[in-house]
């Protein structure tokens, strides 16, 4: 009798510390500053052994860029309404939403500044892939037959002034601004 391939389940230990860890990056970067983070902290919060999130993640700068990609991959996913002004519109309230949440400057942190360490490759990856899934919301838009921007206006026009307003003034945007930033890149892309 042959020796049976051990059974690989969905869900099981690797989802589960993906899972544990992730949670406790967020309570902890509820909690506390950013800088204060550390892998032993996250390790304790989470009940994953130290050497499980270094093999894992390998530094704490992976571990935070993981966390966030997920975090806005789950939490606003890039909508597909059907028309191009519907998803732009559902993409930057949920923007605004996003900024003024409690996660808010973990995500403007991030964008600005990467979570790597000096000397560690900046891939931003969070940025990376969200920008693929824009890019797709752009090209479904275009195969529709509508004139959509291009992925660099949408976010010189929307993402670019959400960031800033949040990180410059006290009062975070709100969906209304968020709306008029669409109105702003729709015509721009209508005089192409």
């Amino acid at each position: 009798m042959a020796a049976q391939e051990p059974v690989r389940r969905p869900g099981g230990r690797n989802a589960r510390v993906r899972t544990a860890v992730c949670e406790a990056v967020l309570d902890l970067l509820h909690e506390a500053d950013w800088d204060d983070l550390s892998i032993a902290q996250v390790a304790e919060r989470s009940g994953v052994h130290q050497a499980t999130i270094y093999r894992r993640w390998g530094t704490l700068g992976a571990l935070v860029d993981d966390v966030v990609t997920e975090q806005l991959t789950r939490s606003s996913p890039v909508p597909d309404t059907g028309t191009l002004r519907g998803d732009l519109e559902a993409y930057a309230v949920q923007v605004a939403e996003d900024v003024a949440g409690p996660l808010g400057p973990v995500f403007l942190r991030a964008a600005l500044v990467g979570t790597r360490p000096e000397g560690e490759p900046s891939k931003q990856v969070y940025l990376l892939e969200r920008g693929t899934q824009l890019q797709k919301m752009l090209d479904r838009a275009r195969d529709r037959g509508e004139n959509p921007p291009t992925l660099l206006e949408l976010l010189e026009v929307i993402l670019a002034p959400l960031y800033f307003h949040a990180m410059f003034f006290e009062r975070p945007t709100n969906a209304h601004h968020a709306r008029t930033l669409v109105d702003r890149l729709l015509a721009l892309s209508e005089k192409k």
